[in-house]
């Protein structure tokens, strides 16, 4: 989430080297850290001491989280580019063995594009979506949210934070990432955050 260079006079010490630790793991790897890895850093032993200061780092503006996704804290950094007729495209997405999700900068052009709501762009690695027509180096279109329903293709992130693309069931107790490639299992994982659902796929010819 992108804004202009925010003002970090207010924080406290504390704070503001919580700030930059945030702001770091998100530019070196792409995602923020847990609040389990702010406590350890900081030798904070309390999740509600991490929490407070999250909370305070809100309130200032200079972050944001996302509900329910352990690692899904962004920084208001530098001005947002308009996505009237282009997207970003915020990293690569497994289309076979899970991958880490990264952000980078890359930005897809659609002058005709005409889609409602939330959109992303994510270039697809590997084949285990060849079958829905999807394949290794097209790029698909997600729609952000948080829920899916069963035979959706969504983008996820599962239980170890890696991101993939496949259909989505939800069964007892547990979720089924299926692959669209006969030759390959499905995905089974106890906890996934829905990232988004399929609405697009370009492909260069």
């Amino acid at each position: 989430m992108i804004m202009a260079r925010p003002n970090t006079g207010s924080l406290t010490p504390r704070q503001k080297d919580i700030y930059q630790f945030i702001r770091e793991k998100i530019q070196t790897r792409g995602y923020g850290p847990t609040v389990r890895e702010i406590g350890l850093e900081f030798e904070i032993n309390s999740p509600n001491g991490v929490m407070c200061h999250l909370k305070a780092l809100q309130k200032k503006g200079l972050i944001h989280r996302e509900p329910n996704m352990s690692r899904a804290i962004q920084i208001f950094e530098s001005p947002k580019p308009k996505t009237r007729n282009n997207l970003r495209i915020l990293g690569t997405i497994a289309a076979g063995t899970p991958i880490e999700a990264v952000e980078d900068a890359e930005i897809l052009d659609f002058e005709d594009w005409q889609q409602g709501g939330d959109i992303f762009a994510l270039r697809v690695k590997g084949d285990s979506m060849i079958e829905a027509h999807i394949d290794d180096g097209d790029i698909v279109i997600i729609k952000r949210q948080q829920n899916a329903t069963n035979g959706e293709i969504v983008a996820v992130l599962d239980d170890q934070n890696e991101a993939t693309l496949k259909k989505f069931y939800k069964e007892k107790g547990k979720f089924r990432l299926e692959p669209c490639n006969q030759n390959l299992s499905p995905i089974i994982r106890t906890k996934v955050d829905v990232m988004g659902v399929l609405v697009g796929v370009v492909r260069r010819i």
